[in-house]
């Protein structure tokens, strides 16, 4: 199989690796650089546990080679907490409004709700618009609706502080 080297920032940390050409960028990252947090679950781009960030968009990364990531700035579920260790924004919404339970599901759906944040851009969303976003993370515990009252939370708080300044 043929080896590459590549580089990418992962949570604004560079890392330069010669991988296979088809280890895909969950495995790379839990595997080679030991960030467990991305979980794998159907492998097939289906179940969303792996969605991770890659230049600000969602993707699967069991779907995603990690030499397709060569050069680009990745965010996971580790990026997401305060510099301090304290929970972000996110997290607590997600703990308030009992948005997780066994937790497999979460990483992805973190991350699908930052990406939500930013596309957002201040304005109000809609529980159709959130659920919509949020449809490609599959959770067998929750169903779904503090996953979907979180999101809402968050981002339509903050849309009301831009509306406010």
């Amino acid at each position: 199989m043929a080896k590459h080297l590549i580089e990418l920032t992962v949570n604004d940390q560079r890392h330069s690796r010669t991988v296979d050409s088809a280890l895909n960028l969950v495995d790379f990252l839990r595997n080679e650089i030991g960030l467990k947090g991305t979980h794998i679950g159907c492998e097939h781009g289906v179940c969303g546990a792996c969605t991770v960030l890659v230049d600000q968009k969602t993707v699967r990364g069991c779907l995603m080679l990690a030499v397709q990531a060569n050069g680009q700035h990745v965010q996971t579920i580790e990026s997401i907490a305060n510099a301090d260790g304290s929970l972000s924004e996110i997290q607590i919404k997600m703990k308030e409004h009992h948005g997780l339970q066994c937790g497999f599901c979460t990483p992805g759906v973190v991350m699908t709700i930052k990406e939500l944040m930013a596309e957002s851009k201040g304005h109000v969303l809609s529980e159709e618009q959130v659920r919509a976003a949020l449809s490609g993370n599959l959770c067998r515990c929750t169903g779904y609706q503090g996953m979907v009252d979180a999101a809402l939370d968050l981002i339509n708080h903050q849309a009301s502080e831009a509306v406010k300044q």
